[in-house]
């Protein structure tokens, strides 16, 4: 088997010479030799698993949730009331009873009027007379349509609160006004203003309860 090894041109060689193998012959055998050792084995394994289904993982198994603590207990809740009925609270709150009826001009004016006059002994002739220009543009607006149903309503429940001298009251209709409807009251709202103002300062004029 040796002499496989050795290279030609080497055959007398004495006999504590190391022999001389050839490296290619070597590789040659080493590498079919081992071919032919992996060549079955991965046949054996390819033919164990050959026509064997792969198993599927095991699920873990679902823990039953514990449907009795789930349940509600039931509870003894008191009967319920009587059904009551909520109104928005708005500026004119305090006359919203007042809020169906229909107010018609004179009645306004005629009011707005009346307590302009009691300011004039005691109040600027300039002031009076642009608080009588700003009612007269309320008076064209409102016989020419051009407010509408809740301006005209809450008008109607001003010129009532400030002849009960609820200045307070008759000043926060007038801030709502100018919030909901400026386009409308603009032009004559700032009369109706100052004349509270002055109305409330009038000497002797005390709210009535």
């Amino acid at each position: 088997m040796a002499e496989f090894y050795i290279k030609p041109g080497n055959q007398q060689r004495g006999w504590n010479d190391p022999p001389q193998f050839s490296y290619g012959l070597q590789q040659r055998p080493a590498l079919s030799s081992g071919l032919t050792q992996r060549g079955p084995f991965r046949r054996r394994v390819a033919a164990a698993t050959e026509g064997k289904e792969p198993e599927a993982a095991p699920h873990p198994p679902v823990a039953s949730s514990p449907v009795g603590l789930l349940v509600p207990q039931s509870v003894n809740l008191p009967p319920p009331g009587p059904q009551t009925s909520f109104q928005r609270a708005d500026a004119t709150t305090p006359s919203v009873v007042k809020a169906d009826k229909e107010y018609e001009i004179e009645d306004v004016l005629s009011s707005l009027h009346e307590t302009l006059n009691n300011c004039r002994s005691c109040v600027q002739k300039q002031v009076c007379d642009d608080i009588h220009k700003r009612l007269v543009i309320l008076q064209e607006m409102w016989t020419q349509g051009k407010l509408s149903s809740p301006v005209r309503k809450r008008m109607g429940i001003l010129t009532e609160e400030l002849k009960s001298q609820h200045w307070d009251i008759a000043d926060e209709i007038h801030r709502s006004l100018m919030v909901d409807h400026v386009a409308e009251v603009s032009q004559w709202m700032v009369g109706v203003k100052r004349l509270i103002a002055e109305t409330k300062n009038l000497p002797g004029e005390d709210p009535l309860p």
